[in-house]
């Protein structure tokens, strides 16, 4: 699972922005099952997000987990980051926006959806729910 936490001013984004970076982000994940992939806009009223001790009317926070895949090392986290930063050019860095991001990883073994331990990368289990779209019971690890 990758969760998109966009904090965000007010006016920031209209429904079919939200739409489109959405989808933005997740194909991002191409590897992954779609559903696997949620974004929150969460809009930040104006004198509520402080940045320096100052409010900030132009800024975008966003809090990224990552739970199904892991970057391990400096070479990877660096192409991941060129891509995020590619992906929300348009949305944030073209329209004027100051913006930040950080990603949490959080380990395979302490995740479940509908009840169901999520299958390995490269299973055939996996492979069904990219198919699927949809989590179902996975073969005993």
């Amino acid at each position: 699972m990758p969760l998109w936490k966009i904090y965000h001013p007010e006016d920031a984004f209209d429904e079919s922005d939200k739409r489109a970076l959405s989808e933005r982000i997740t194909a991002l994940y191409n590897r992954l099952p779609r559903f696997y992939v949620g974004v929150i806009f969460q809009p930040v009223a104006d004198h509520s997000f402080y940045v320096g001790g100052e409010p900030r009317r132009d800024f975008v926070r966003i809090w990224i987990d990552h739970i199904a895949r892991t970057l391990p090392d400096a070479d990877m986290r660096t192409r991941w980051i060129a891509l995020c930063d590619e992906a929300l050019a348009p949305f944030i860095k073209e329209r004027g926006f100051s913006w930040e991001y950080h990603i949490d990883e959080t380990s395979h073994e302490l995740w479940s959806i509908e009840g169901f331990r999520p299958p390995l990368a490269g299973t055939a289990d996996e492979a069904r729910w990219i198919q699927e779209n949809r989590p179902s019971p996975v073969l005993p690890r």
